[in-house]
């Protein structure tokens, strides 16, 4: 690294470790989040690494001609334009594999409260019901004998298939092309998966070809007896068609940790006894989050002192 620190931009907010292993090693410049990039005169020239959680426009790409870099927290870079970052030779980069098995674990345990209605049946125990009303009443499904379909079976879609094994369910998945690494069935589209499984477990990322895909369709194909599991983007899921699906029992339960519009989440959900949420706390563990911040950092800083990043994301200029 040079003499002269490199200057960093900080949208937002961001996990306060990425900043303290920064500090001392580049300026770091903070900004809010979204709308217009205002900075003060001659800063922008100066910039040439953006520390991210959350979007990064075309338009805040093409006001710093020197950006060099920007690196994501988070697996799920949709707030970023690679294509037009790549397109300008900068550097794109995520934080990959240090959360998967925090999310695969939560995806379990999702399932589990889904399907067996664990946090009603502590609220009933908390309120006292239980000594005034009786046994809680019984889940109206298992996750015995279920059978599971995984859309989009990647680093964390595998490790979720793997913790599902010992459950002695079916496993099944689609993607865009088969594996050859699994013995799971393969689907060849998500209408077929949808038609043969009772669970369908969705993990895969905000883009404009999986946005809605999970719609009306697909509720009805799952059935009644179905349970739907959301722990990828809200993006993927048309919300009206899962609340009507929920509200009149097309299918019969679902498990969500993201939303289409986060942090708000329709009243609609709200009123519903057939749905379990959580507030996107999947990979929010301390542990797990500093795992997060540290690759952050350490791709700015390798970047600024090599030109080497570990964690490039496909559409980068260049490879970890």
């Amino acid at each position: 690294m040079s003499d002269t620190k490199a200057t960093v931009l900080v949208p937002g907010k961001i996990n306060p470790r990425v900043t303290e292993r920064l500090q001392g090693n580049v300026e770091i410049i903070t900004v809010p989040a979204g709308g217009e990039l205002v900075l003060p005169e001659g800063v922008a020239e100066r910039v040439r690494g953006i520390a991210v959680s959350g979007v990064v426009s075309a338009a805040w790409m093409n006001a710093l001609p020197k950006l060099e870099i920007i690196a994501n927290f988070g697996v799920g870079y949709d707030g970023v334009d690679a294509k037009h970052a790549a397109s300008r030779g900068v550097v794109v980069t995520n934080t990959p594999d240090v959360l998967n098995d925090e999310v695969a674990d939560t995806t379990i345990a999702l399932l589990i409260n889904t399907l067996r209605r664990l946090p009603q049946a502590e609220n009933y125990l908390r309120e006292g019901r239980w000594a005034k009303e009786g046994a809680f009443g019984l889940s109206p499904f298992s996750l015995k004998g279920r059978t599971i379909g995984i859309l989009g079976l990647g680093r964390i879609g595998l490790e979720i298939a793997k913790r599902l094994e010992p459950f002695k369910v079916n496993l099944g998945y689609h993607t865009r092309t088969k594996r050859d690494d699994v013995a799971y069935t393969y689907y060849g589209s998500l209408k077929e998966m949808a038609e043969k499984v009772d669970t369908l477990i969705s993990i895969v990322p905000g883009t404009a070809a999986t946005h809605k895909i999970i719609d009306a369709d697909i509720f009805k194909a799952l059935g009644p007896q179905g349970v739907f599991i959301n722990v990828g983007r809200g993006s993927s899921v048309d919300e009206d068609a899962l609340i009507k699906a929920l509200e009149d029992k097309v299918i019969g339960a679902a498990g969500l940790d993201v939303f289409y519009n986060e942090p708000q989440v329709p009243d609609a959900f709200l009123s519903l006894d057939n749905i379990s949420m959580l507030p996107h706390v999947a990979s929010a563990s301390v542990p797990t989050r500093n795992a997060m911040a540290d690759l952050v950092a350490d791709n700015l800083l390798g970047w600024f002192k090599d030109k080497t990043v570990l964690t490039p994301v496909p559409e980068t200029p260049v490879k970890g």
